[in-house]
């Protein structure tokens, strides 16, 4: 099969996260917006390349491409559960520096990680996520080399981004802040276990892609027309902090992250993010989620506060950042109970717990699914028989509707 005909298969099935891992093996990919408001690959005419190369890109691509596949990432860490996988360390913590704090989404912890590896030497620059100068409305890769760009890049951005897309395979950045399928993408493509010369990856927990028309009509809705936008923010500016939008006439308006996330948002995912296998970010060395307060049922409470997160060390290399972080002052970090973890993410409990009817539903549909590895998907799924069969009929019909709209044009 040919690059070309592999990634269709891909993008037609609806496996495709918009990663940009395709790009960054082939300089014949692009990614471009499509009219539903996601990135895309765009395979450039391979009638000028030598064979081998194309080979090559093909035998990459299968390799890396989360729509493909993804293998559970063995780490020299031990099994905490089917949630979470595996790590050698978890602890609650926050940025120490109370900008750094109040800017994050979630405690800052990125943040204040990607100002300290660059300020420090240990990397010369992070690859990351912002919001576009140009149009704020969108969000694009950029490169950290300074506490300023940490601090521009700070917070969430809950639309489209292909994080890997602007990467050179021989020339990849000391450290990368990625998705979880971004983070996969790249284990897959530097090895099982990492050294001190393939890039330090830093992920967070990731409740899916929203389609980019969700931001532009979100900020419609608020009084301002996408070309008007001179800022967004969704998170940020306090815990959780509130969805922002201030124009280039003056003047401003906020929505909280309650209503924005879950009134609109995230009722505009992409397909593959409905049966992701790792929403924590199992393949990084450092990754980092919401540590929220929250009922007994798990129900966060949106309340203003100082950001709180949890961070789980994946890798021995990422428990010794850490700690070497901890030690500089530079992220605070306390115990913390697993169970409890567990219970404040009930998004992320409920979505590994049901996968197994979700892809089965698929399937049923007629659409190809992407192969999961070492996750155990079918001992999850048997805790909750009924929740896991009603997931997989919602996913049957989804995926029977998305296949007419592709067969109509749609």
């Amino acid at each position: 099969m040919t690059l070309e005909r592999a990634i269709k298969s891909v993008v037609k099935n609806g496996n495709c996260s918009g990663c940009g891992a395709c790009a960054m093996v082939s300089s014949r990919v692009e990614m471009s917006l499509t009219g539903d408001g996601f990135l895309r690959p765009v395979v450039a005419s391979s009638d000028s390349r030598d064979s081998d190369i194309l080979r090559e890109e093909q035998r990459l691509f299968r390799r890396v491409c989360p729509g493909v596949g993804v293998a559970s990432y063995r780490s020299s860490g031990q099994a905490l559960s089917s949630l979470f996988g595996r790590a050698v360390s978890v602890w609650e913590g926050a940025a120490c520096d109370a900008t750094v704090r109040d800017l994050g989404s979630s405690g800052g912890v990125i943040s204040a990680l990607s100002a300290w590896l660059v300020e420090s030497g240990r990397a010369e620059e992070v690859a990351s996520v912002a919001g576009s100068s140009t149009s704020p409305t969108r969000s694009v890769p950029v490169r950290i080399t300074s506490r300023e760009d940490a601090l521009r890049s700070a917070g969430s951005r809950y639309a489209p981004v292909s994080t890997l897309s602007g990467l050179v395979v021989d020339a990849l950045p000391g450290a990368i802040v990625a998705k979880p399928c971004e983070a996969s993408a790249l284990r897959a493509f530097v090895g099982s276990d990492p050294v001190d010369s393939s890039p330090i990856v830093i992920s967070f927990f990731c409740a899916g892609t929203p389609s980019q028309l969700a931001t532009d009509r979100l900020a419609e809705r608020l009084g301002f027309e996408v070309d008007e936008v001179a800022s967004l923010r969704y998170r940020g500016n306090g815990w959780p902090g509130e969805f922002t939008v201030e124009g280039r006439s003056g003047g401003s308006a906020t929505m909280s992250y309650e209503e924005s996330w879950g009134g609109h948002l995230g009722r505009r995912l992409q397909s593959r993010c409905k049966v992701c296998v790792d929403g924590t970010g199992e393949a990084a060395d450092i990754s980092v989620g919401d540590y929220w307060e929250a009922d007994d049922q798990g129900y966060p409470s949106f309340a203003s506060a100082p950001g709180s997160s949890v961070i789980f060390a994946r890798t021995q290399r990422g428990h010794d950042l850490l700690l070497a972080a901890a030690g500089a002052g530079i992220i605070s970090l306390s115990a913390i109970d697993l169970g409890r973890v567990e219970a404040v993410q009930p998004l992320q409990r409920w979505r590994k717990r049901t996968l197994i009817g979700r892809l089965a539903g698929r399937l049923l549909a007629g659409m190809k699914i992407p192969r999961y590895q070492g996750f155990g998907l079918f001992s999850a799924g048997i805790v909750a028989p009924g929740r896991t069969a009603r997931a997989g009929v919602g996913s049957f019909i989804r995926a029977v509707r998305d296949r007419s709209e592709i067969r109509g044009g749609g």
